[in-house]
């Protein structure tokens, strides 16, 4: 194929990107176009005639443009959603051109080695048990699924049935257990995994897994058991008490798996590693370097602590794979046989960043979800309702239907967009700091936009309410 085949069609896009890139800071959050309006942009007939590369992707990049929100903005707090670093895009990039399918180091030894190495400087920062088998998988409910199924194995093996080579039916029942605050994604990978819904053992008023509630719910049998804990409630940002419930668990013979989505990075950070104290002792860990660590979508990561249990799990053989080496193959450590190298635009953002970079991002996230609470709680009529003690910060009115209508007045001003919610029976607007521009002067424009959201709508919505 001749080297010009890709100049035009590449520079179009590399334009659109300068263009999009360049109006993130300033355009509004939300997107002006819908989805019918987008597909009329696009054409909605397949014409019977092809048409030049170069001019498909600029219709594309400019059809689609009204139909996609600014997530990485400075002021796009939905979700838990990071931005984007320049290292990690550009690698990205590569990664795409290279299309090397990442499933053996045989090969495939550049992709291979790039992703085992991000996957040792991860265990690292984090400080997690060096040896530990690294999955780069999709996102944080494919972090948890994988770390799941290793679990699955482990605890039935345990009892003296072997899941993988004679499935679920008619196994030992295994007891999914979690607190009361448990997360969806934490919720759908048991169902994949066969579990069902997990049974929730109690959590406090920030969503704390209850530590006694969980002793007294593995205490009422001998059975298999694999307990999910959180670092990082969606809400409130709380960490469980690792340490003693881990503790707990253990002494029944549980598998520990952490939910660490977001929350997972307070351990590469000294000043708030206290947060996730004892969390080396668990079984297994997933987390999402899309969010916190600012890598671009798929960057999920799943961690398993007994490296054999996670290949049993989710290894494929065939005749025509490599042999079974002394090293693992990356297909050892996810679902997949087939995937884009997503581990080295992590490796681009930790190269970047060095350790103390890395630090520096979670604490400044921190900061300004502090600053945030702050200018909030100084804002009549709106209260915090969460303790900031990470990237999460809750707010609500003295009204449901006045709280709903902030968060609608906010995504149509387009200045900030934030998630509504619903927490303790309340409805809520929740922000989540998750981008790394997200700096003082966003702190302050987010404030002020709030703060005159607050009194559109207070004025349009109190006395409609009254009449």
């Amino acid at each position: 194929m001749p080297d010009d085949e890709y100049s035009d069609v590449l520079s179009v896009a590399e334009r659109h990107t300068h263009d999009w890139l360049a109006s993130i800071a300033e355009r509004p959050i939300d997107p002006p176009a819908d989805v019918e309006e987008v597909k009329d942009a696009l054409g909605r007939e397949l014409a019977d005639e092809g048409q030049d590369a170069a001019a498909v992707v600029d219709h594309l990049a400019t059809a689609i443009e009204p139909g996609l929100i600014a997530m990485a903005s400075p002021r796009f707090y939905g979700f838990v959603i990071g931005g984007t670093y320049p290292a990690a895009l550009a690698a990205d990039w590569l990664v795409s051109a290279w299309d090397q399918n990442t499933g053996s180091r045989t090969p495939t030894p550049g992709a291979a080695a790039v992703e085992e190495l991000a996957a040792a400087w991860l265990l690292d920062l984090l400080g997690l048990p060096e040896g530990s088998g690294v999955g780069f998988v999709t996102g944080a409910t494919m972090a948890n699924f994988s770390c799941l199924l290793a679990a699955r194995g482990s605890v039935l093996r345990a009892a003296g049935w072997d899941v993988e080579r004679d499935g679920l039916q008619g196994a030992p029942r295994v007891r999914f257990l979690a607190g009361d605050a448990v997360h969806s994604s934490m919720v759908v990978a048991g169902r994949m995994a066969g579990f069902g819904l997990p049974r929730t053992v109690g959590a406090d008023a920030q969503g704390r897994i209850d530590v006694d509630g969980l002793a007294a719910a593995l205490g009422e049998d001998d059975g298999p058991a694999i307990v999910a804990l959180q670092a990082g409630d969606v809400h409130s940002g709380a960490f469980d008490d690792f340490a003693a419930a881990i503790a707990v668990a253990h002494a029944a013979g549980a598998w520990v798996h952490i939910d660490g989505a977001f929350g997972l990075w307070a351990g590469a950070s000294p000043s708030l590693r206290h947060l996730v104290a004892g969390y080396e002792a668990a079984d297994s860990w997933a987390t999402d370097a899309h969010k916190t660590l600012n890598v671009p979508y798929d960057s999920g990561v799943a961690i398993v602590a007994d490296e054999a249990a996670m290949a049993a799990a989710l290894a494929i053989h065939a005749a025509y794979l490599p042999e079974v080496g002394a090293v693992a193959e990356p297909y050892d450590h996810t679902p997949e046989l087939s995937r884009r190298a997503r581990g080295i635009p992590v490796w681009a953002t930790l190269r970047t960043l060095g350790r103390r970079g890395v630090a520096d991002l979670v604490d400044g996230l921190v900061a300004s979800a502090r600053g945030l609470a702050d200018g909030f709680a100084a804002t009549p009529g709106l209260e915090v309702l969460n303790d900031v003690v990470f990237t999460q910060v809750c707010v609500a009115t003295e009204d449901d239907a006045l709280t709903l209508a902030l968060a609608d007045r906010l995504r149509g001003d387009g200045v900030v967009w934030a998630s509504p919610s619903r927490w303790h029976d309340r409805a809520i607007v929740r922000f989540s700091v998750s981008n790394r521009g997200t700096d003082a002067t966003a702190v302050d424009q987010t404030i002020g936009a709030v703060r005159s959201a607050l009194a559109e709508v207070r004025e349009a919505v109190v006395p409609a309410a009254t009449e």
